[in-house]
């Protein structure tokens, strides 16, 4: 039985699996894998025919301003599972995949305000479509290069083939991550700082408390060419944030994405660094408890929003009605636009608006109420919410008829519903159920050498890592 199998069998997963034999199916389950089926199909399409031929995955469509390099590495992850599941052609996965790397290896670097894609090897968040280069003042970003970075270092594993196309993959993508100059961007507290601009150099942000960073300090740690002290990796554990909410105990992040983002390419199942070994748990359990404790937060709904329970909750960062406040129901309520909402124990921020991708990015945590919630937000909102590419970005049943929004529709007696997909929340849904079902992109993973290096820099151990961290 191949390790994909494996994870197949133990998620119930994909019939692609033939030869293994699978707890008896029930209807319930037929349904699941048939509505995930959808789901990822549609999400998957999003990523392909949104995404040009240079690899620029726009940030958001149909809206369509920008590319986001981020939702540029979602997209890279992404070819591999639309290959595995029939979708495309390796041929074509390959030749898109070569374009997006020729792209950001040939695009211009250095320190100027214009006309560059990035500097020390890093990226800009947003690019000019036509171009490439900068768009407008926006920050060289450590994240989202990490996130891109991510991407390349999954196709860098998954064509292993002696074609000459997949050996130049392998070789760009090992050029760009040797180039990414990590100790530039170190504070003199250790810590790491997020962005840097030309008009005003580092800072101030830094990687503080527990975060979708964990990405980041992995790729910086394993870095062969500049690499970061585990010192460094130290400093930001000990900002982290133990406490409980809603009877559950783990490191709090309030937005979901924040559990769900390193995740995506690090199976963290059986693997602790030392703050985790002290705690008795790892962090794939950590993101499982963060994703009860919200679901239990819906639940209670202690602000009274509507449709919240059981199966509609998810909060995360994610698009929003308006910036305004109104009286609803004689309540006084404020609405945002794009907020990273969330739930933690310190740290509230909800206006009522629920992201499917909060959800669709916890299916391997907790699938029994994630899929459950995907599937009733789908079949309660229809076509408002579930369309052509899976879906869209947002919704918020509290907002009433009459209030002018940012974007999207207001439909009378039902809600908001947004009207764009953005890159970066459609990413955590096709991957997410993907590792869920087949485990794929985790066990592609655990082949890269920088992920493996990095890993054992932090001081994980245990599980997979057996044997690797001599």
């Amino acid at each position: 039985m191949t390790i994909r199998c494996l994870a197949a069998y133990l998620a119930l997963a994909a019939p692609a699996c033939s030869n293994v034999a699978r707890p008896q199916e029930t209807d319930a389950t037929i349904r699941d894998e048939a509505f995930l089926d959808t789901l990822q199909h549609r999400t998957f399409r999003w990523f392909w025919e949104t995404t040009p031929e240079n690899g620029l995955t726009p940030d958001r469509w149909p809206s369509r301003p920008f590319s986001s390099i981020a939702a540029a590495g979602f997209a890279l992850t992404g070819w591999p599972v639309g290959v595995e599941r029939g979708w495309i052609s390796r041929e074509q996965a390959r030749e898109r995949t070569l374009n997006t790397l020729r792209f950001f290896w040939n695009a211009p670097q250095g320190p100027d305000s214009t006309g560059m894609t990035g500097d020390r090897g890093f990226f800009y968040h947003f690019l000019e479509f036509d171009t490439g280069h900068r768009y407008r003042t926006n920050e060289l970003s450590t994240i989202d290069t990490s996130l891109l970075l991510a991407g390349m270092l999954t196709t860098q594993v998954y064509f292993d083939q002696d074609h000459p196309e997949e050996v130049e993959i392998r070789a760009l993508v090992d050029s760009i991550y040797r180039r990414a100059e990590w100790p530039y961007f170190l504070s003199d507290s250790g810590t790491v700082f997020m962005a840097w601009r030309p008009e005003r150099g580092l800072g101030p942000a830094r990687w503080r408390g527990y975060d979708e960073s964990l990405i980041l300090h992995v790729l910086a740690l394993g870095s062969p060419t500049h690499p970061l002290d585990a010192i460094t990796y130290d400093a930001y554990v000990s900002t982290y944030e133990w406490q409980e909410f809603y009877g559950r105990a783990h490191v709090n992040f309030a937005p979901l994405f924040g559990h769900q983002y390193s995740h995506i390419w690090i199976d963290f199942r059986g693997i602790q660094d030392a703050y985790m070994r002290a705690r008795g748990i790892d962090y794939f359990e950590n993101s499982r408890q963060a994703t009860y404790a919200q679901h239990a937060y819906a639940t209670d709904n202690p602000m009274g929003w509507r449709d919240y329970g059981e199966e509609i909750w998810g909060l995360t960062a994610s698009d929003g009605p308006a910036d305004t406040t109104v009286t609803v129901d004689g309540v006084e309520r404020r609405f945002r636009r794009y907020w990273a909402r969330g739930a933690a124990a310190a740290d509230i921020r909800d206006d009522g608006t629920i992201a499917p991708t909060a959800v669709g990015g916890s299916v391997p945590f907790a699938p029994d109420i994630t899929i459950a919630a995907l599937r009733a937000m789908r079949e309660r909102y229809g076509s408002q919410l579930f369309t052509e590419y899976g879906f869209l970005d947002a919704f918020n049943p509290s907002v009433p008829e009459g209030i002018r929004t940012e974007r999207g529709t207001v439909v009378p007696g039902v809600g908001w519903f947004d009207s764009d997909y953005l890159g970066i929340d459609q990413g955590p849904i096709l991957l997410m159920a993907e590792n869920y079902r087949t485990g794929l992109i985790w066990d592609l993973m655990k082949r890269s050498e920088p992920i493996v290096r990095g890993l054992c820099r932090a001081g994980f151990r245990g599980g997979w890592l057996d044997g690797q961290c001599e």
